[in-house]
C-alpha cells in the first residue's frame, strides 16, 4: 500500500470512529422539584435504559430537586419508594446524579447529608447547559 493509502486508511478509520462515538445517545433528565418529578424520572430513566441500554445518562438537580438524593429519602406520596436503593440501582447502569452547589449554600445543607451515589456540581443549571452545547445531550425534565 502506497503512503497516501496508507493516510487515507487511517483517515477513513478515525472518521468512522468518530462517527461511532457520536452515535451514541447523550441524556440530561433535569430535576428541579423532587416531589413532583423524582418518582416519575427514575422511572423515565430505568424504562429509558431498559429500551437503549448503551445510552449515558446524567441527572442534574438543583433547587428542590436535591432533595431525593439526601440520606433516607422517600417518596411523600408512596413510603415504600426509597430513593438511594432506586438510585443506586441506575448507578450501578452507568447513571450519574450531579447535586447542584449552589443550592447547597443556599439551603445551607453539607455535603455529607447525601447519599454516596450522589455528585456534586459547581451549579446545575450551568452544568446542563454544558452537556448540552458542549457535549450534545438531548435535554429531558421529567
Amino acid at each position: 500500500m502506497t503512503r497516501a493509502g496508507r493516510l487515507f486508511a487511517t483517515f477513513a478509520f478515525l472518521w468512522l470512529f468518530a462517527l461511532s462515538a457520536l452515535a451514541q445517545d447523550k441524556v440530561v433528565y433535569h430535576i428541579d422539584n423532587a416531589e413532583a418529578q423524582a418518582t416519575k424520572g427514575l422511572r423515565n430513566i430505568r424504562n429509558h435504559l431498559d429500551v437503549a441500554p448503551d445510552t449515558k445518562i446524567v441527572v442534574v438537580t438543583h433547587a428542590e430537586g436535591i432533595d431525593f438524593l439526601m440520606e433516607g429519602a422517600k417518596d411523600k406520596k408512596n413510603p415504600n419508594i426509597d430513593y438511594p436503593s432506586l438510585v443506586s440501582a441506575l448507578k450501578a447502569r452507568g447513571v450519574r446524579f450531579e447535586v447542584c452547589e449552589i443550592t447547597l449554600r443556599n439551603r445551607n445543607i453539607k455535603k455529607d447529608q447525601f447519599i454516596m451515589d450522589a455528585e456534586f456540581t459547581p451549579s446545575g443549571v450551568v452544568r446542563i447547559g454544558q452537556l448540552q452545547t458542549r457535549e450534545g445531550y438531548a435535554y429531558i425534565k421529567p
